[in-house]
């Protein structure tokens, strides 16, 4: 499923997610200055690597320098590939505004990172030996579909599902398209874990971030402030159905 529009209006320019896309995109661009071996290099150092927090010793013998804690947030801006960032950046693009929208401008930029670290927190948890980096945006991105799916489980989200080689569209309830991609999640973490496969997806920090997400949100949305946010007692939620 590929979603490509939704139909929630946004009633503020979202500065800080267009700042994040930036952000993002000109650090990709960066990356692809440096030689194989000199990226490898700075996902280890910028990148997040759980034995390096697990197993002290190793990472001294292995060279990683001090500053620990700055890759909780530097992790969210590093991407392996083309694929990587688009579907990161996609996602992004499609949910964050309407949450940005909700928060206004501060708060958004503080409920993102924390998305981003605390979906990084559960899977070093859930992965603590790992030798491996993880990087990428998805943890964040991950917080802002759950807090998507709290706010505006009501709006329609225009989706492509190719069969085989013919696009269909449909408009999806919100709700149900972030439910099911939830559900992937935990099924492809479970699969993953039975198989005893190499993990090359973090699917713990998706899972993590989404809850997080769902949680968190409603200490960040300011009062009065969500005109399209779910209502149960509204008949009429003021969105365009034709879109």
């Amino acid at each position: 499923m590929i979603p490509i529009r939704d139909n929630v209006p946004c009633l503020i320019r979202p500065y800080v997610l267009w700042a994040i896309l930036v952000a993002n995109i000109f650090t990709f661009l960066v990356e692809q200055l440096f030689s194989p071996t000199g990226k490898l290099a700075l996902f280890h150092i910028l990148g997040v690597v759980p034995a390096r927090y697990f197993n002290p010793e190793w990472a001294i013998t292995a060279g990683y320098p001090n500053f620990g804690a700055i890759p909780f947030f530097t992790y969210m801006f590093l991407h392996s590939g083309w694929i990587h960032i688009i579907l990161n950046m996609w996602m992004l693009w499609i949910f964050a505004n309407n949450i940005e929208d909700a928060m206004g401008h501060a708060r958004f930029i503080m409920f993102y990172t924390i998305c981003g670290v605390v979906a990084i927190g559960v899977q070093i948890m859930l992965a603590p030996t790992v030798q491996t980096p993880i990087i990428g945006a998805s943890g964040a991105v991950a917080g802002i579909m759950g807090a998507y799916f709290v706010l505006y489980p009501h709006g329609r989200v225009l989706t492509l599902i190719p069969i085989i080689i013919i696009p269909l569209f449909f408009k999806i309830p919100a709700g149900l398209f972030l439910g099911l991609w939830f559900f992937l999640q935990i099924f492809s973490s479970l699969t993953n874990h039975i198989s005893g496969s190499a993990q090359e997806i973090a699917w713990g920090a998706h899972i993590g971030g989404f809850i997080a997400g769902m949680i968190l949100v409603r200490f960040f949305v300011k009062k009065g402030r969500c005109k399209y946010c779910y209502d149960p007692a509204k008949k009429d939620y003021e969105l365009d159905e034709d879109f």
